[in-house]
C-alpha cells in the first residue's frame, strides 16, 4: 500500500484491510499535500503518485501492480497502474449519485460469513460492522453506509409510473475472480480487488471500459422465464419502507435502525486519536461535522492534517472526508459557534504565526472542540433539473438560477427548453429528491420559494445530504391511490360482514377509505384495498400491535401482478422459503433469492405463511412453485394450495424442492437430493426451470373419535371429526410414538434443533430409549383394505406409504418382486401398508439389512382404534383418541416437479460464476 509520507489520503499503510477510511470510527484522514493530481477522464477522482509498501493490485485491470510506484485515488482509495491511468472509466464514489436512474432506496442487513468488499471506500468487510443489501448486491462498511446513495435495483413500478424497457442494473465487483467479460470475453473479475461490472438482472459481466458499449436494455438473461418482470409489477408505496414492501423480516433490522448517518467514535477510537495529535507525530486531529442535523446527532468525521497547512487544503481534507465532490473554495470551516476562518489563515497548532504576523492564528492553546464545514452563499447556480418520466429522451435539464428566482421560474425555464411553452406551468411541480441510502424522501417544493435559500438551507442542515439531493419536475395530475394489505390472524370461518365488522372494532376502518376485496376464512384471512396513504400506514401499523381472541394480528403489503403485461412464454417462480428449516441455511436461501429473482416473488414463510404469495399470483395463468424447507413445509403450501386453487387462475401449479429438513423423504424421491448443502442457487433455479412435471397422489385422513376419555373414564362427549392431509405416510404405533418424543424434545429446547446432523442425534437416542418397549399394537387396531378385513401380524408399528421413501430415505416396501402386490409409484392411486416389529426392526431397515412386512396395498383405508396411540402423518405426531381412522384418495393428484436426470450444463463465467458467492482472501489489494 502507500507509504503515509506520500498519500494524500489516509494513512492506509498501518489500517488494517478491514477498516475504511475517512471515518471516524478508524484512523483518520491526512491532510492533502501540495504535489501533483492526475486528471482522469471518470469524473470525482483524485490520484496522486503513491510508494507501495505491500502487494498491490490495479483496480481498473485486476493485475498486479509491478514496481513501487502506483496512483491512489485520495477520496474512494482506487488503485491504478500508470498505464491504467488514462483508461479508468469507474466514477468515484463521491460521484455515485449521478448514475441514479431511478432513486431506489436500498434493505440494509446484516452482512453474511463470505468476505467482499466496501463498494463506497473499495476496503475488504470485515467483522460486525458491515452491512449487504437484501435486494442487491451492495456491500458497506456500517459507517460508510451513510456515504451510498438509493442506487438499488427496481423491482416494480412505484404508483403510476409506467417505464417500458428496463435497463441493465450495473454494480460493480464482489463476483467470481473467473467472471468474463460479454465484450472482450477476458476475464473480468478478481478476488483480490473491487473490479468489475455485473448486471443484478441478467448476470452478464464486463470490465469497467467495455460495460459502456453493452446494449442497454436487459433481456433478465437465462432466467428471463423464471423471473416475474419488474414492468408487470404495480405497488403504490410512497408511506411504506422498502422492508415493508418486500415482506422483509424486521427482526434482523433493529440493530440498523441508528445506521442512517455517521457513527460516533467510541471512547476508546477518540483516545487512539487523540494519541496521534501528539507533537511527535507532526499531524492533528479535527472533528468535523457537515451540518446542524449533524451537530444534533452528535455524528462527526475525524481528519487528521499535518500541524501546518493552509486552510484551503484542511477543507479539501474535510471535502474528502465526507465525499463532497466540490471544489474548496466554495466552502469554509467554522468553529462551533464562531466565525469562519479566513482564507488565508495558517492553521498551526503551536501558534505560530509562520512569518505572517498579520495573519489570525487559530490554534493558541488548544485545538476547538468542534468544527463545522460550511457551504459559502452563492449569487447565482446552475441546477439540474430531471423529468420526472423516463421517455423523455435526455437525463436533466441544466438551468442558471439567481437570487430572484422562484421555483416557478424555474419550471417555466424548464418547459421553454423541452418546447412546451405553451403549456401551463401550473400544470406541473418541483419535487426535491433526497436519496439516501436507506430512504428516498420527496418533498413538493412552493411556487413563490426562492431557489438558492432552499439550496442554502439543505446545505445548512447537511452537505452530505445536498450531495444526495436532486430536483424533479413531475406533471400534476389526480393520481389514484390503491394501497392492497392482507391482514391474517383473525377467527377462522367467518362471513365477509362478520370480518368487516371485527376490523372495524379493533382497527377502526373506514367503510368510505377501506373495501374488503378478497376473503380466505379458511385461513382468517382478508384482503384490503385502501384508497388513502395515511389510512393504509395507519391500518398497517395498528394491525401488528393488535390482538383478537389473544391471536395477534399481522397485515403485508401485497403488490398488484399486471399478468396481461407478462411476456408471452414467461412462467415465474413462486417461492416459499422457511427461515426456521435448515439452521442458517433457510435464511442464506432467502437471501440469495431474493437478489437472483424479483424480491416480490419470494416469501418468507414466517410472515403469513403461503397465503400471501398465493394470493399474489392469483391471477398469473402459469407458474410455478419452489418450497425451501422440509417435508412438514412442503405439505404446509400443499393444503393451502389445495383450499385456495379454486381462486387461482393457475389451480394446479407445479412444485418443486429445496430439502431443509431432516428427513426430506419427498425431496429424495423427486431427485433434489437427501439435504441442501450449500449448492448454487443460481444453479438450483436452472434446475428448477428444466424439471419435468410428474403427479403425485394426496390422501385425506378422516379421525373420527368415538369418545373422549379422561382420567381413565368415559365421559361420553364426542369430538368433532378431523380432517388432515397426507402426502409423504402415516404411521401409528413406535414409529409415531418416536416422532412424539423427538417433537417434545424440540419443543423444550428449539435452539438445539438446527442441524440434520443433531436431530438424528437425537432420533437415535428416543430410539434407544425404547428398545425394551413391547406393544401388541396388532390387538389394539383393526384394518380394512378396500373393504376387506386384514388380519395384522405381531407388530409394534404399523406405517401406511404413499412414496416409495421413509424414515430419512429407507426403503421400508423393500425392492424385492412379489406376485401379491404392484410396483409401487407415486402416482397410482394406491397405499402401500407395512408392519415394523420394534424399534431393532427399524434401525434394520434404515441400515438397508431388512425392510418392512407387507401387509396390503389399497387405496381405502379403514383402521378402527381401541385404545390412544400415537400417530403421525407427515411427521406431525399426536396422540389419538379411540375410534375410526379413514384414508381415502384427496381428489385430483398434485403436480409436482422432478429434477431432470441430464447432467446440468457448465455455465460459461460471465453467466454462472457471476451468481455464486464465492469467498475471497482476505488480504486486499490496499
Amino acid at each position: 500500500m502507500a507509504d503515509s509520507s506520500r498519500i494524500k489520503h489516509g494513512n492506509s499503510g498501518a489500517d488494517s484491510p478491514g477498516e475504511s477510511p475517512l471515518s471516524g470510527r478508524k484512523k483518520a484522514q491526512q491532510s492533502p499535500g501540495s504535489r501533483t493530481k492526475y486528471q482522469v477522464g471518470a469524473p470525482g477522482h483524485g490520484f496522486r503518485k503513491v510508494t507501495l509498501t505491500k502487494p498491490t493490485f490495479c483496480h481498473h485491470c485486476s493485475d498486479f501492480i509491478w514496481g513501487l510506484v502506483g496512483f491512489l485515488c485520495e477520496v474512494c482509495n482506487f488503485m491504478s497502474h500508470e498505464k491504467c491511468l488514462k483508461h479508468v472509466k469507474t466514477v468515484c464514489s463521491c460521484m455515485a449519485p449521478t448514475l441514479v436512474r431511478v432513486p431506489v432506496a436500498h434493505c440494509f442487513g446484516p452482512a453474511g460469513h463470505k468476505k467482499r468488499f466496501c463498494c463506497v471506500c473499495r476496503k475488504h468487510l470485515e467483522g460486525s460492522h458491515a452491512l449487504r443489501c437484501e435486494v442487491c448486491e451492495l456491500h458497506v462498511h456500517a459507517d460508510c453506509a451513510p456515504f451510498s446513495c438509493s442506487d438499488c435495483r427496481l423491482c416494480h413500478q412505484d404508483g403510476n409510473q409506467d417505464y417500458d424497457t428496463y435497463h441493465h442494473h450495473w454494480r460493480e465487483g464482489n463476483m467470481s475472480s473467473g467472471a468474463r467479460c460479454e465484450v472482450c470475453r477476458r476475464t473480468c473479475g478478481s478476488s483480490e480487488v473491487l473490479s468489475g461490472m455485473r448486471c443484478e438482472w441478467c448476470g452478464i459481466t464486463a470490465h469497467a471500459s467495455c460495460y459502456v458499449i453493452v446494449t442497454p436494455e436487459c433481456s433478465l438473461g437465462r432466467l428471463r422465464n423464471t423471473i416475474l418482470p419488474p414492468s408487470c409489477v404495480r405497488l403504490c408505496s410512497r408511506n411504506f419502507s422498502k422492508l415493508h414492501c418486500f415482506r422483509i423480516s424486521e427482526s434482523s433490522q433493529s440493530e440498523l435502525d441508528n445506521s442512517d448517518d455517521v457513527d460516533t467514535p467510541s471512547p476508546a477510537t477518540t483516545k487512539e486519536n487523540q494519541s496521534s495529535s501528539s507533537p511527535d507525530s507532526g499531524k492533528q486531529t479535527l472533528k468535523v461535522f457537515d451540518g446542524d442535523d449533524a451537530v444534533k446527532r452528535n455524528q462527526f468525521r475525524l481528519v487528521s492534517i499535518p500541524r501546518i497547512t493552509k486552510n484551503e487544503e484542511v477543507v479539501e481534507a474535510a471535502l474528502r472526508a465526507f465525499y463532497i465532490p466540490d471544489e474548496p473554495q466554495d466552502y469554509e470551516l467554522q468553529v462551533y459557534g464562531q466565525q469562519a476562518l479566513l482564507s488565508d489563515d495558517i492553521i498551526n497548532r503551536n501558534g505560530a504565526p509562520d512569518n505572517k504576523p498579520d495573519n489570525k492564528s487559530v490554534f493558541r492553546e488548544s485545538i476547538p472542540e468542534a468544527w463545522i464545514l460550511r457551504a459559502k452563499p452563492r449569487d447565482s447556480e446552475v441546477l439540474k433539473i430531471y423529468p420526472g418520466w423516463l421517455k423523455l429522451g435526455v437525463a436533466y435539464i441544466s438551468i442558471s438560477v439567481s437570487k430572484g428566482s422562484t421555483v416557478d421560474s424555474v419550471v417555466q425555464e424548464v418547459l421553454t427548453q423541452l418546447g412546451k411553452q405553451g403549456e401551463s406551468p401550473s400544470g406541473y411541480s418541483l419535487v426535491e429528491v433526497f436519496m439516501g441510502s436507506k430512504q428516498v424522501q420527496r418533498q413538493v417544493l412552493s411556487g413563490q420559494e426562492i431557489m438558492l435559500d432552499k439550496l442554502q438551507e439543505i446545505r445548512k442542515t447537511s452537505l452530505r445530504q445536498m450531495n444526495q439531493t436532486r430536483l424533479y419536475m413531475t406533471e400534476r395530475r389526480n393520481s389514484v391511490v390503491r394501497v392492497t394489505l392482507l391482514v391474517g390472524g383473525l377467527p377462522a370461518q367467518l362471513s365477509k360482514e362478520e370480518y368487516t365488522d371485527l376490523l372495524q372494532e379493533h382497527l377502526a376502518t373506514k367503510g368510505h377509505l377501506v373495501t374488503v376485496t378478497h376473503v380466505y376464512a379458511g385461513q382468517g384471512a382478508v384482503v384490503l384495498e385502501i384508497s388513502c396513504f395515511s389510512e393504509a400506514e395507519r391500518i398497517y401499523m395498528l394491525a401488528k400491535d393488535t390482538a383478537v381472541s389473544g391471536k395477534p394480528l399481522y397485515s403485508l403489503v401485497i403488490p398488484e401482478i399486471m399478468h396481461r403485461k407478462l411476456p408471452r412464454g414467461c412462467c415465474p417462480l413462486l417461492v416459499f422459503v422457511n427461515p426456521k428449516s435448515g439452521g442458517l441455511k433457510g435464511r442464506e436461501i432467502l437471501s440469495s433469492f431474493r437478489k437472483l429473482l424479483n424480491p416480490h416473488q419470494v416469501f418468507e414463510l414466517t410472515s403469513g405463511g403461503p397465503l400471501p404469495g398465493l394470493h399474489t399470483f392469483r391471477e398469473v395463468p402459469h407458474f410455478r412453485i419452489l418450497v425451501c424447507g422440509g417435508d412438514g413445509t412442503v405439505g404446509w403450501v400443499l393444503g393451502v394450495l389445495e383450499e385456495v386453487r379454486h381462486k387461482l387462475a393457475c389451480p394446479e401449479p407445479a412444485i418443486g424442492i429445496i430439502p431443509l429438513g431432516t428427513g426430506n423423504d419427498l425431496a429424495r424421491v423427486l431427485r433434489w437430493g437427501a439435504g441442501y448443502s450449500g449448492e448454487d442457487p443460481y444453479n438450483i433455479l436452472l434446475s428448477v426451470d428444466e424439471a419435468e412435471e410428474v403427479l403425485m397422489d394426496r390422501w385425506t385422513i378422516l379421525l373420527d373419535a368415538q369418545e373422549v376419555l379422561e382420567d381413565g373414564k368415559e365421559n361420553g362427549i364426542l369430538e368433532p371429526p378431523k380432517i388432515v392431509q397426507m402426502s409423504n405416510y402415516c404411521g401409528l404405533g413406535i414409529d409415531a410414538e418416536l416422532s412424539l418424543d423427538f417433537h417434545h424434545a424440540r419443543e423444550e429446547e428449539p435452539g438445539k434443533f438446527n442441524s440434520r446432523f443433531h436431530n438424528k442425534g437425537v432420533y437415535v437416542k428416543v430410539g434407544l430409549q425404547k428398545l425394551s418397549h413391547t406393544r401388541n399394537l396388532h390387538k389394539d387396531l383393526k384394518l380394512q383394505v378396500d373393504k376387506q378385513e386384514v388380519e395384522l401380524p405381531n407388530i409394534e408399528g404399523l406405517i401406511f406409504l404413499n412414496i416409495p421413501s421413509w424414515g430419512s430415505g429407507a426403503d421400508l416396501w423393500g425392492s424385492d418382486s412379489d406376485s401379491r402386490f404392484g410396483k409401487p409409484r407415486i402416482d397410482d392411486g394406491m397405499l402401500e401398508v407395512v408392519g415394523v416389529t420394534g424399534v431393532v426392526h427399524m434401525g434394520q431397515v434404515q441400515s438397508g439389512l431388512r425392510s418392512g412386512i407387507r401387509i396390503a396395498q389399497g387405496n381405502y383405508i379403514r383402521i378402527t382404534v381401541m385404545k390412544p396411540i400415537p400417530v403421525q402423518v407427515d411427521g406431525e405426531p399426536w396422540i389419538q383418541a379411540p375410534g375410526q381412522i379413514i384414508i381415502s384418495a384427496a381428489g385430483p393428484k398434485v403436480r409436482m416437479l422432478r429434477k431432470s436426470k441430464s447432467k446440468q450444463k457448465k455455465q460459461s463465467g460471465s453467466l454462472k460464476e457471476t451468481r455464486t458467492e464465492t469467498p475471497v482472501p482476505s488480504n486486499g489489494g490496499q
